[in-house]
């Protein structure tokens, strides 16, 4: 038997001049977990979309159990045992679990599935790892760690040995994250084997038998299990010694720039609704929100940038009642936000990455001509050469689609476009969910210095350790409901416990 179920020997890939992998070579055994780690767009997903047949390597090869495999498609990738679950999930949101799970495949090529048989054969491998299916919801009825379940179920099914977990804890909450790491010691005790991608290095510590880092595609370092602290990845990951941040807190005595008077949405729903929520927003402050995903933060930050109407009470912005709930009236009114879903709210992923920089301010003098109607290339080629350099986006050119980078540099391009607008009020939600340890510090700089300036910041954040680490004053939803409002410079970590957990 080979000693290794997965071996990648010298795989590069080139995307014209330019090397995302560099020769690179991991090797995986049975039941072991393989953590690779790494800056985004330090070539982690490329190596992974080779592996799973999204992509054809340039040079290399790829063996299974000892013996070569040409992996030319997902197809190919999947009759090798071979299952990726992506960080954003590949699931039909109008479809119910099940759906979602045989969609593309019968076991014996008919075109009517025996519904019966099949259900019972998912349902025993569900039970089996303890993954808590709910079969006829739909997909936009379960939480996001069940859809992730779902995204598991579906590869196992298909017969996944090796299974590739990209940013899996990067949407899921403490208790979510517990939940998976269940999962995942389940099954390599089956013999199943898992790549996962992670920048939490607490996770990586925790979950990891072996740690292979990577840097501009290329391997710097392999550890061992316990072989290193979270300092020296962190170091060995940037390249560079990294020193914690710490952040001035600051008491704003300056005028609100956001008041949220006693409003209410969709009332009733614990989940999806505002429940009497009442704050306000100073120039020059942070005002964090933390609290589990699902209670309120996504309506919240709905509300505050136009996109619904609240059924009742008032909101103040820059000392005036806000009348229009549109989104093209709050950013008349200069408040900048970096939405929760970069791909689906804050990216055009057909467009180049210099068009996606001038979102917004298209038809401004700055960038086009005869009132709009033609745009200025070279101001538009010229100020997003200038935003690749302030902002560190790692790209081959601005002229490519913004689709090809990163998680991290995607956000850098919401973060360029957003800040450079010099906002009065910037939502800034989840802004560093899925980001490495370097491009997550260079986001808080970023933020900070735009309190300096005077802006107004609301921070929605379910990782309760960004909210303490640079909010200045701090808050928790629980249930649609703003719970307590606490000092960012000494947080009572008792109280903010119990508010996390819905008392006052």
């Amino acid at each position: 038997m080979a000693e290794y179920v997965l071996q990648m020997v010298d795989i590069t890939k080139q995307f014209g001049a330019f090397t995302a992998v560099d020769s690179v070579s991991i090797n995986l055994k049975k039941g072991e977990v393989l953590t690779l780690l790494g800056e985004n767009g330090a070539g982690k997903s490329t190596l992974m979309n080779v592996l799973c047949g999204l992509y054809h390597p340039t040079h290399g090869k790829i063996f299974i159990n000892g013996s070569e495999a040409a992996i030319s498609s997902p197809a190919s990738a999947v009759s090798n045992g071979i299952g990726m679950v992506h960080q954003h999930f590949m699931l039909v949101e109008a479809f119910t679990v099940f759906q979602n799970i045989v969609m593309g495949t019968t076991a014996d090529r008919s075109f009517v599935i025996d519904e019966k048989k099949l259900r019972k054969e998912i349902q025993e491998l569900s039970d089996k790892y303890g993954l808590n299916i709910e079969f006829d919801k739909k997909i936009t009825e379960i939480s996001v760690g069940a859809q992730q379940r779902v995204e598991i179920l579906k590869i196992l099914w298909r017969g996944a040995e090796i299974l590739i977990l990209d940013e899996p804890t990067a949407v899921l909450t403490d208790e979510e994250t517990v939940g998976l790491f269940q999962i995942i010691r389940k099954l390599t005790a089956e013999g199943k084997s898992v790549i996962f991608i992670s920048h939490k290095m607490r996770e990586v510590m925790e979950i990891s038998d072996k740690i292979t880092v990577l840097r501009a595609g290329k391997v710097v370092e392999n550890f061992e299990r316990g072989a290193a602290d979270e300092q020296t990845l962190a170091n060995t990951m940037v390249g560079r010694q990294m020193v914690e941040s710490t952040y001035e807190k600051v008491k704003s005595a300056d005028v609100p720039i956001l008041v949220s008077k006693n409003v209410n949405y969709n009332k009733s729903s614990k989940h999806n609704g505002l429940n009497n929520v009442s704050f306000e927003i100073r120039r020059g402050e942070i005002y964090g929100v933390a609290g589990v995903d699902g209670n309120g933060q996504s309506e919240l930050a709905a509300l505050v940038t136009g996109l619904i109407q609240p059924d009742d009470g008032e909101l103040d912005l820059k000392g005036l009642h806000v009348g229009l709930f549109d989104p093209g009236n709050f950013i008349a009114q200069n408040v900048s936000h970096i939405p929760e879903d970069r791909n689906k709210m804050g990216l055009v992923c057909d467009m180049t990455i210099k068009e996606n920089l001038i979102l917004k301010a298209e038809t401004s003098p700055e960038f086009s001509q005869l009132h709009g109607w033609k745009l200025d290339q070279k101001a538009i080629k010229n100020h997003s050469n200038k935003m690749r350099i302030k902002y560190d986006i790692r790209c081959r050119t601005t002229d490519q689609l913004v689709s090809q980078l990163s998680g991290g540099n995607q956000q850098k391009v919401i973060l360029a476009r957003e800040m450079e607008r010099k906002p009065d009020l910037l939502i800034a939600v989840h802004p560093i969910r899925g980001l490495d340890i370097g491009a997550a510090q260079f986001i808080h700089d970023q933020l900070i210095q735009a309190r300096d300036a005077g802006c107004a910041i609301l921070l929605i954040s379910t990782d309760l350790a960004e909210v303490l680490l640079i909010s200045d004053r701090i808050s928790v939803m629980y249930e649609g409901r703003m719970i307590g409002e606490f000092d960012g410079a000494n947080p009572p970590m008792d109280k903010i416990a119990l508010a996390l957990s819905g008392q006052q």
